[in-house]
């Protein structure tokens, strides 16, 4: 006997408005490849912040309508390593990198070595997020995120083109940012995601005093962007090894007490 009410199959169809969302981060990623190839370094930086807002709306708004999908979240995956992968290593090396041949072959290998580091960091953090989905501790993320690190290289290229520098004078800091946001991709440091440890609504929820801190960040952004990003990039991506150290000491402590 067949049933009464058969359940109607799956449609093969993908959700447009997160993928609208992540279509848009990942032109954004891309449009900064070719403005840096271009030497407009600046247009470039901006370009990979708004990817990274993007990347924050989409998968919120995934949630919120209720519209996840397999597809989505590959689709996600494929565009970040384009948006905070290729796109900081290529206008840090377009801006910076590329001028280390001017010491030599070897140190002009180094250059565009330095930047694929970085690119195939942010490939390894990818696939590693993706394979340890629901695995760990949803509070904390093993590794620089890689829109982190993306912010990093960009505010730092971003504050020293405002601030005047040419790329060529800084170019050993550059590598030395470079190649340091890579392995920190790849460490098994632990960074704060700032999300709760349950779910629905609540894991959402942050404190306070977080309210008064957004607000002060967000009027520091309008007054100089460029700087506050390269401060809050840079105290993020320390807030990592300063930690793993802080808990060292402690566990020291603890076994000599």
């Amino acid at each position: 006997m067949e049933p009464q009410n058969p359940v109607p199959p799956r449609g093969r169809g993908i959700y447009l408005l997160p993928n609208l969302f992540t279509t848009g981060g990942l032109f954004a990623g891309f449009f900064a490849i070719i403005a840096a190839s271009q030497g407009r370094y600046g247009a470039a930086c901006i370009a990979i912040f708004v990817a990274g807002v993007l990347d924050g709306i989409d998968g919120r708004v995934a949630r919120l309508t209720n519209t996840q999908s397999e597809f989505g979240v590959q689709y996600d995956s494929l565009a970040d390593l384009v948006s905070f992968g290729m796109a900081p290593a290529l206008v840090m090396y377009h801006w910076a990198l590329m001028s280390m041949k001017l010491d030599g072959v070897t140190l002009g290998k180094v250059g565009w070595l330095a930047a694929f580091l970085y690119a195939a960091c942010a490939a390894l953090r990818l696939a590693r997020f993706n394979s340890q989905v629901g695995l760990v501790d949803k509070r904390w993320f093993v590794g620089l995120a890689s829109p982190a690190a993306a912010g990093l290289m960009a505010s730092f290229v971003w504050t020293c083109h405002e601030l005047g520098f040419v790329g060529e004078e800084l170019r050993y800091v550059a590598l030395a940012v470079t190649v340091v946001a890579g392995l920190l991709m790849v460490s098994r440091l632990r960074y704060n995601s700032f999300k709760g440890s349950g779910s629905g609504p609540k894991a959402e929820r942050v404190p306070f005093v977080a309210l008064p801190i957004a607000v002060g960040a967000l009027i520091a952004l309008w007054v100089d962007p460029p700087k506050t990003l390269l401060a809050v990039a840079a105290v993020y991506a320390l807030s990592g090894p300063v930690l793993w150290f802080w808990r060292r000491h402690d566990a020291g402590r603890v076994e000599s007490a």
